[in-house]
């Protein structure tokens, strides 16, 4: 796999990792009545997420062109 690839696959793992950390803190706000501060949370977890799934879609498109394949995960 390209050094690319790899990276992408590294940045898209670490945008899971601070999204699942904005739904935790989501669902304590939550769960203490803070239903202000818990959207905000949920709403930067989903940009995380988004962001998360543009890194899958680069690895894709660094995988498929170190193969010579084109990638439907790669929009292609």
């Amino acid at each position: 796999m390209s050094k690319q690839a790899a990276e992408h696959h590294h940045q898209a793992a670490e945008h899971h990792e601070h999204a699942a950390r904005h739904h935790r803190e989501a669902a304590s706000h939550h769960e203490a009545g803070n239903h202000e501060t818990a959207a905000h949370h949920a709403h930067t977890a989903q940009g995380h997420l988004n962001h998360a799934t543009h890194h899958a879609s680069e690895a894709a498109k660094h995988h498929a062109a170190d193969h010579g394949h084109k990638s439907k995960a790669a929009g292609q």
